[in-house]
């Protein structure tokens, strides 16, 4: 029996990201058994999120700067998705990942405050927050709740978030394994 390789995923977080988003994001990918890594980039594991959820990281976002991943993810929320754009290790390591053409993806404010800063979304449709679309330049702001163009995933909002993960699942692990997950989740 052939056993696929093991499919690693960064979700990168910082003080004030998005609750439900960053929550979903990790329970998702690691009920499709892919290996994601929560990394910090504040100065501690421990962080609280937009509403008061307490999160401890796995790891520090600099140690594992130098690890291939499949994909890098962004939740959103205030003040997070600034945080993480203003973050310049992680731009850095984003847009390499992106000129390998592996997977990147973010929601809510994330891609204007993030993905926008770090100049990855030039010349590609995507979505965001709707108040944030203000915030764009380069690129074509769609109104939809989840936006595929090639290796960038982006979503709109927290009640998004379930979609957006799925859609991620199914971005590195088919459809078949999408299915099997939302199955299990009593998802449509």
């Amino acid at each position: 029996m052939h056993t696929p390789p093991q499919l690693h995923a960064l979700l990168a977080v910082a003080e004030g990201v998005e609750d439900l988003e960053t929550v979903t994001l990790l329970d998702v990918l690691r009920r499709a058994e892919v290996n994601t890594v929560v990394a910090s980039i504040e100065n501690r594991r421990m962080i609280t999120l937009a509403r008061g959820t307490r999160l401890t990281a796995d790891a520090m976002l600099l140690d594992v700067l130098a690890q291939d991943f499949d994909l890098i993810v962004l939740p959103g929320g205030m003040p997070g998705a600034q945080r993480l754009g203003q973050h310049e290790p992680l731009g850095e390591m984003l847009r390499d990942h992106a000129r390998a053409g592996r997977l990147f993806a973010a929601i809510c404010a994330a891609p204007a405050m993030a993905l926008q800063p770090f100049g990855l979304l030039r010349q590609r449709r995507m979505t965001c927050y709707p108040a944030f679309s203000d915030r764009l330049s380069g690129c074509t702001f769609v109104d939809q709740p989840v936006v595929v163009d090639g290796n960038c995933v982006t979503a709109q909002g927290p009640g998004n978030a379930l979609a957006f993960a799925l859609t991620l699942v199914e971005k590195l692990c088919g459809k078949a394994r999408r299915n099997e997950v939302a199955r299990a989740m009593l998802v449509e």
